[in-house]
């Protein structure tokens, strides 16, 4: 049984209740509560929620990585890990909408959205059973449909909410097919026992094992943003509200690299499939058409999307080598939290300027440093820490994943080659980034600086200070990553 005090138990309880006593609020009131006082209930459960899990891993009453567990949700480093990466996008996100929300409608039920989705996320990264982790996900998926149209009155964000629901459902399709799959070939729906299962499987089932593996990598592939599974990314990126950007870019995303790393690696493992030639192809095919999409754009939204998807090509290195490099999917775990707050504060930054100057075409950012400059500056900071430029985050857990890949060439003679193709879509990131500092900083003369928001700043502070701090001093995020790695090679057997 899983016990009452136990991290994921507790952080539904905090979530589920700010997130209902939110609109039960919002219709007692005869007066409407303002935006801020709904935005101060979710950040107040959100923060509390991650000094909770903070808490819990610093009193050592977290297990390590935990592969096989009897319940249907454990409570181990892997999990607070995802946990720790999704509640701080979480809170940037809510702490980003104060003033984005501020003249439009229904901030309850925007507030109470942002947490339910919440709540699936952070199931997601300690379930260990596949119909936990299917009412996860769509815990997760479904608040956040209607939150990428809440901007109702507007086309695009119409376009957008549909395009992802209607590739959102397909993905949920494609997984709940996959689980049925599991389920008929090995008759449970635990994730340890369906790993155990698949290792023990007939050649003549052997088949069912693969589609079921293939099922999962497509729906997963569809929140991860890997090509071929990103066409939606870019339209709903653009047409969403950029706060709620930042949750589907920095938060949903690594819930996905959860799931993935839950099922999907561990399932191939078992099956004894030479899986990491296929997985560094789809690595170098999604860094590449990532990255040479990025440089195409002229909308800074729609260019951040594509470089999202770039980044899940360097998240994918990591895994691709695992098996065969230490710090494989160390560097993988490193790259997820330090990509989570570094494209948070990224489309965080998009929201001030959105909601102070309403743009987002290139063109129109220059001189932004002057006009904006803690909002520029932060930014800036963000792109170049993407980029993976010293002595920033991003450099630190780039390096370590191609370095990886370099390890593994002992055994893997492609291995190697990621690398290369890694720092080559690093260099021609550095293109369109070193565009947007130059529109902002090296155009226009005359441009007055304008008030900027104050929970867009706090945001961008809290960034700057985290990239930089982890950039000069990365060993504790480290050593939590190599505590949050499941072992990749050995026996399946518990």
């Amino acid at each position: 049984m899983i016990e009452l005090n136990s991290t994921p138990i507790v952080l539904m309880i905090i979530l589920g209740v700010a997130g209902m006593l939110i609109p039960v609020i919002n219709v007692a009131r005869k007066e409407k509560g303002s935006t801020n006082f709904y935005g101060a209930i979710a950040f107040g459960a959100l923060i509390l929620s991650m000094i909770f899990v903070v808490y819990q891993f610093y009193s050592e009453s977290i297990a390590p990585a935990a592969i096989f567990s009897a319940d249907v949700l454990v409570d181990d480093a892997f999990g607070s890990f995802f946990a720790i990466a999704m509640l701080i996008v979480s809170i940037m996100t809510v702490a980003g909408s104060l003033n984005y929300m501020r003249k439009k409608s229904n901030p309850a039920m925007y507030f109470s959205l942002i947490l339910l989705s919440s709540i699936g996320m952070v199931l997601i990264a300690y379930s260990t059973d596949l119909v936990m982790l299917f009412i996860a996900w769509e815990l997760m998926s479904i608040p956040t449909y209607i939150l990428a149209g809440f901007n109702k009155k507007n086309p695009i964000s119409n376009e957008a909410a549909i395009k992802y629901f209607l590739f959102g459902a397909m993905s949920s399709a494609i997984i709940i097919y996959g689980i049925s799959i599991a389920y008929g070939i090995t008759g449970s729906t635990n994730i340890g026992e369906v790993i155990q299962g698949f290792a023990t499987l007939d050649a003549e089932m052997l088949p069912l094992g693969l589609l079921a593996i293939g099922m999962f990598i497509a729906g997963f592939g569809f929140k991860m943003g890997l090509v071929p599974f990103h066409m939606w990314l870019p339209d709903t990126y653009e047409g969403a509200p950029p706060t709620i950007t930042a949750l589907l870019a920095a938060g949903t995303k690594k819930a996905g690299f959860a799931a993935a790393l839950r099922i999907v690696i561990m399932g191939t493992v078992a099956l004894n499939l030479d899986w990491t030639l296929a997985l560094g192809i789809i690595a170098v095919m999604t860094m590449t058409v990532g990255n040479i999409a990025a440089v195409l754009q002229k909308n800074l939204t729609r260019m951040l999307a594509y470089s999202s998807i770039g980044h899940a090509g360097y998240i994918l290195i990591g895994i691709s080598v695992a098996p065969f490099s230490g710090m494989g999917l160390q560097a993988s775990l490193f790259h997820i939290l330090n990509h989570a707050v570094m494209k948070g504060a990224a489309f965080i930054a998009v929201a001030g300027i959105v909601t102070t100057l309403a743009i987002t075409h290139l063109d129109k950012l220059k001189g932004l440093g002057r006009k904006m400059p803690i909002t520029g500056l932060g930014l800036v900071i963000s792109l170049l820490a993407l980029a993976g430029v010293p002595p920033l985050n991003g450099f630190w857990s780039k390096l370590m994943l191609f370095g990886a890949s370099i390890d593994a060439g002992s055994v893997l003679w492609w291995a190697p080659w990621l690398a290369v193709a890694g720092v080559l879509n690093s260099a021609l990131s550095l293109a369109y980034y070193g565009w947007i500092i130059r529109k902002m900083y090296f155009e226009g003369e005359t441009e007055k600086r304008v008030k900027e928001p104050l929970s867009i700043v706090g945001v961008m502070i809290f960034s700057i200070i985290f990239m930089v701090t982890i950039g000069v001093y990365p060993e504790p995020i480290i050593k939590f990553a190599e505590m949050a790695s499941p072992v990749l090679t050995g026996s399946l057997m518990p």
